[in-house]
């Protein structure tokens, strides 16, 4: 017959037994997890971009001048990334915005007066072009060198686009993504580097943004080429 004493000493090894068991459980569970996590988001970053085929988008093309302010025809780097920002001008078009980038030519060069964006989509969803992609443009502060900025008109205060705007925004970013074989994650808004309200409504209400990178993504994804694989 088992005594008290050793039955208890029983329990209680059993018991850390136990216990040790399921931390070594949980921590293979989180291992296991997290690989599949990793695969999964290398799934998303990591496809083969040549089996994937957008049309690049109508564009016009009303280049800047060339001037220290708005168009200063510094030769960029790898591109890293898509900002949008918004205008800010509510019931503005794209034309006059471009013409506001092209009148910085003729004031001081100050920091103040230097601003610009490779491409301006109006109303209608037209898009112009400003600056051409292997040019810097001053638009998105210290990711200037490094990514392809897209202002986007709006008809309201709010900040939110046109359903002709939102088009032309899913189409340009994701043959941009496809293009210079970029993730999901590298379509940002000014807000984010900087803090920024810009674009407006998409930084107010985050599952817009959501829904709008989801948009680009889901383009991006329905544009595989037939006989990929």
């Amino acid at each position: 017959m088992i005594n008290k004493n050793r039955l208890q000493k029983i329990i209680i090894l059993v018991s850390a037994f136990f216990v040790a068991f399921m931390a070594v459980l949980s921590i293979v569970i989180k291992i296991m997890t997290g690989l599949n996590g990793s695969r999964n988001e290398d799934n998303i970053k990591r496809l083969d971009y040549a089996l994937y085929d957008i049309d690049s988008p109508p564009v016009q093309e009303m280049l800047l001048t060339q001037n220290v302010n708005s168009r200063p025809g510094i030769e960029i780097g790898n591109i890293n990334g898509v900002v949008i920002h918004y205008t800010a001008n509510p019931g503005t078009d794209a034309e006059a915005n471009r013409n506001y980038f092209e009148s910085r030519k003729d004031e001081p060069d100050t920091y103040a007066n230097k601003v610009s964006s490779h491409y301006i989509i109006g109303l209608d969803g037209t898009i112009i072009q400003c600056i051409p992609l292997n040019e810097l443009a001053y638009a998105s502060n210290n990711r200037n060198s490094d990514t392809i900025s897209i202002e986007c008109c709006h008809p309201g205060k709010k900040g939110k686009f046109s359903t002709d705007t939102y088009k032309s925004l899913v189409h340009l970013t994701a043959w941009l993504c496809v293009k210079y074989g970029l993730d999901k994650d590298s379509i940002i808004r000014h807000y984010d580097i900087t803090g920024k309200m810009c674009p407006l409504y998409y930084v107010n209400n985050e599952k817009a943004w959501n829904k709008l990178k989801n948009d680009i993504w889901d383009y991006v994804l329905s544009h595989k080429k037939a006989d990929g694989n």
